[in-house]
């Protein structure tokens, strides 16, 4: 007799595995090989943080929290918010604390969508918000921001609703970006909130790029519409802490006690000396971390210039610490061919473009991070542009 095995659950067999994860991993084994791939901070987690995590383990903060998130905390993420974005909230009861910012994206996306329900993305975008709505029964509906700089319009949403064929229940959109580092001015704001309320849609707004922005202050949806809008932030990329996995979703309070029952059965909490991390790291003043801040404007200044030098089309960024570059018209591979090659040949390793989006004009671009330490990215530059020239010689 031969024992049957059951399939596994076709909705997650169905989902296909994240692009940029798997281009990355294949690249793994290639030998001296320099990384532009990851949207990791290239600092340490800042003194006062990691003090605090110390001390909060030695204090014995290693047993089961409050799961949506210590109400100090909680109240600490609404002064934050209040003092650096005019985010007005009443109660810490609109507050989750997260397991960083993918759980909050999932967890929103389990308890706004129905099977089948629409989900409108500006495209570029990263790409576990695809599989993660997929993951939580709706359907992604991407949106073609190349003609409009990156940038969600209202007359891209008006269009887009009135061409999909599922019911539009949402969008979802990341400014600054990854992965193009594209912001929003407020007028720009003003304008989509008065689509959004005229559509009579959510608007999820994951701002965890939110301070890392260059010459201009950030302005979130969530002051604008704060009844219509789920806002998320976290703490790995402002502090350095993407490892200590810190989110928050800030949301109307009956929305938020329904995240929370998902947030529950997913994690339950994040560990519990996080949450003395956390906290130190929300007390910090933006003084502590501008030194970074002003890093990165300095790094992407001097990407954008190497890669307009090489031809490369290049938008240069508002915030974050992608660049989202088109490459040279001489070149005529693909994006996904000239990563590969640029990787096994070049040892520089970037993303290819189609990673982040569902159409095909993005094969002609890669995604390169300058997060990492000043050093690599000037190597990683110097390879990329002798590695072009002797294509270019080649020729």
């Amino acid at each position: 007799m031969t024992n049957h095995i059951p399939a596994l659950n076709p909705e997650v067999t169905a989902v296909p595995a994240d692009k940029l994860l798997g281009f990355q991993q294949s690249i793994m084994g290639v030998d001296d090989l320099l990384f532009l791939t990851f949207g990791e901070p290239g600092f340490d987690t800042p003194e006062a943080v990691k003090a605090a995590t110390v001390a909060g383990v030695e204090a014995n903060h290693s047993h089961y929290g409050n799961s949506q998130g210590d109400p100090e905390l909680r109240q600490a993420v609404l002064d934050y918010m209040k003092d650096r974005y005019n985010l007005q909230y009443d109660s810490i009861e609109q507050v989750v604390v997260t397991a960083g910012v993918t759980e909050a994206i999932f967890a929103i996306f389990k308890t706004l969508l129905s099977r089948g329900d629409g989900i409108l993305i500006p495209d570029p975008a990263f790409g576990s918000y695809f599989s993660s709505i997929e993951m939580a029964g709706g359907q992604a509906i991407a949106v073609d921001t190349s003609k409009t700089g990156f940038k969600l319009t209202p007359e891209l949403l008006e269009e887009s609703i009135k061409e999909a064929t599922v019911p539009v229940k949402a969008v979802l959109f990341n400014y600054p970006s990854n992965p193009t580092g594209v912001t929003y001015t407020k007028e720009e704001l003003e304008a989509l909130a008065k689509a959004f309320e005229k559509a009579g849609v959510w608007v999820i707004s994951d701002e965890i790029y939110s301070e890392l922005t260059y010459g201009r202050d950030h302005v979130s949806i969530g002051a604008l519409i704060p009844d219509r809008a789920i806002v998320v932030n976290g703490l790995s990329k402002s502090h350095a802490m993407t490892g200590y996995r810190v989110g928050f979703v800030m949301a109307p309070k009956d929305v938020a006690a329904e995240i929370q029952k998902v947030h529950a059965t997913l994690v339950y909490s994040i560990p519990t000396f996080v949450y003395d991390a956390a906290l130190a790291a929300l007390k910090m003043p933006k003084a502590d971390i501008q030194p970074m801040i002003d890093t990165y404007q300095k790094r992407r200044d001097m990407a954008v210039k190497v890669l307009r030098d090489l031809d490369f089309d290049v938008l240069s960024p508002d915030g974050a610490f992608y660049i989202f570059a088109k490459l040279p018209d001489d070149i005529e591979e693909d994006g996904w061919t000239f990563a590969e090659k640029l990787a096994k040949e070049g040892k520089v390793g970037v993303i290819p473009g189609e990673a982040f989006s569902m159409f095909d004009g993005a094969k002609r671009y890669v995604r390169i991070s300058y997060a990492g330490d000043t050093d690599q990215l000037q190597e990683g530059l110097s390879r990329l542009q002798a590695y072009i020239e002797k294509v270019r010689e080649n020729r």
